[in-house]
Parts: C-alpha cells; structure tokens; sequence
C-alpha cells in the first residue's frame, strides 16, 4: 500500500466519523445566580447527549457530577460543553462546586 492510499483511507474515515456527532442530542444548562436552569433534564437512555453549559453569571463556577465522572470548570460569561452517555436508566445528580449549597441538578435518563 503506497503513502498516498493510506492517505486516503484515513481522511475518508474522519469523514465517515463527523455524521456521527451531528445526530448527538443537544441540552443547555444556564447558570445564573449561582443555580441551574433549568435544574432538572431528562435525556433519553442509552444515547450520547452534548450538554452546553452557559454560564451567565460574572463569576467562575464548576460543573461536577460524581456519578457522570464528569467536571468541567466555566469562567463567567462564557460556555462549556460536555458529552455523556450513553446512560442507564436513572437519575444522575450534578453541582456547582463553587456554590454547592445552592447550584444543583439532576439528569434523570429514560
């Protein structure tokens, strides 16, 4: 196999790969206040789902959730993305760690 069909091969396949994101479900989550909005999402079972955090307020705030092993720190004013699933059926519970009393939510997958 010469360079130039390996070439090929491999742009073909990142092509093939691109589809596959655009069918992944988006969700927004803002934070405003120092609380989720909204603070309860349902997504469905067993699929991948793209989770757009806003972050409205001035201040830094940290999406973390134990039972995603997810975290992701979001600077004021600014947005965070992350991808989950695919999930069992069931409720998967998220914070602000920097306004933990106050900034909760949960992801309930059916």
């Amino acid at each position: 196999m010469t360079l130039r069909n390996l070439s090929c091969i491999v742009i073909s396949q990142l092509f093939l790969a691109v589809p596959a994101y655009a069918d992944t479900q988006k969700f927004t989550i803002k934070i405003k206040n120092n609380l989720f909005y909204p603070s309860e999402i349902v997504v469905p079972a067993q699929t991948k789902v793209k989770l757009v955090i806003l972050n409205q307020d001035s201040t830094t705030e940290e999406f973390e959730s134990y039972e995603l092993n997810r975290e992701k720190i979001i600077l004021g004013k600014r947005k965070g993305t992350i991808f989950i699933g695919p999930l069992e059926p069931g409720e998967y519970p998220f914070f602000g760690e920097f306004h933990p009393e106050t900034a909760l939510g949960k992801i309930i997958a059916r």
